[in-house]
């Protein structure tokens, strides 16, 4: 049976107006400049081919940003903070990330990124296009969900995400918008789906529907429920995708 379920998903977001001030704005910019969330899941997928390779005091910060940002959240951690659980000094942190900006992006890109790479395994062991689309649903959602930094700041700063989401005009969904495309691109080139598939629109209502789970809480569906949500895309996203092919 479905129950009331809350979304468990967010991302940290920093005002400009100071290095190592606390959090005070939400992630999206403002209109018409590159929001670090954008940025951050831009970042993510056109990287996610590639290894990053950091020095070992750039890891140990990330690390440390990562556990106190989780702990603590984004608003009530400073520089000095990330630094000292890191074990440098606030000097040396600055001089890896010049901006509190910054490092946040960047642990919030390679949660992105870890969640990336662990997708793009996943999808081979798939035996069918309708099963990648199950598998990419299921996963997207409760990954985010899941996440011990991301799930823990919508429980600690609820107020962050829906601002980032919608303030940008659109432009962080339309990169999460156009991974899903290219995904879907791939299946028409390997004969699995037709050509007469209207990738761009499947990919823009698979998006939306996902993000609108993340962002809004159900009180229909159960998101902690896989095999409810592997029922769900197999009733309603798959169809999108069977006009001549092999979903099924």
């Amino acid at each position: 049976m479905a129950r009331t379920v809350s979304a468990n998903a967010s991302f940290p977001g920093l005002s400009e107006s100071g290095r190592d001030g606390h959090l005070g704005a939400p992630l999206g910019a403002a209109a018409g400049s590159e929001s670090l969330l954008e940025r951050a899941f831009t970042e993510a997928l056109e990287r996610s081919d590639e290894n990053d390779e950091y020095d070992e005091v750039t890891t140990r910060l990330l690390d440390a940003a990562y556990e106190q940002f989780r702990r603590m959240g984004v608003r009530r951690s400073t520089m000095e903070d990330v630094a000292r659980r890191a074990g440098v000094s606030r000097i040396t942190a600055y001089r890896r990330f010049a901006s509190k900006d910054r490092l946040v992006e960047q642990v919030v890109r390679r949660e992105f990124r870890r969640y990336f790479d662990q997708f793009l395994v996943d999808i081979q062991r798939a035996a069918t296009v309708g099963d990648r689309v199950v598998l990419g649903f299921v996963s997207a959602l409760q990954a985010i969900r899941r996440n011990p930094l991301i799930g823990g700041l919508m429980a600690a700063e609820p107020d962050m995400l829906i601002p980032s989401m919608v303030s940008d005009d659109g432009r962080t969904m339309a990169t999460v918008q156009r991974f899903v495309a290219g995904q879907l691109r791939r299946e028409q080139r390997a004969g699995t789906i037709s050509d007469a598939v209207d990738v761009e629109v499947v990919a823009e209502l698979m998006t939306r529907l996902s993000c609108s789970f993340l962002l809004i809480p159900s009180h229909v569906i159960d998101l902690d429920d896989t095999e409810e949500l592997r029922a769900v895309a197999r009733r309603f996203l798959v169809p999108m995708l069977e006009h001549g092919s092999q979903a099924e």
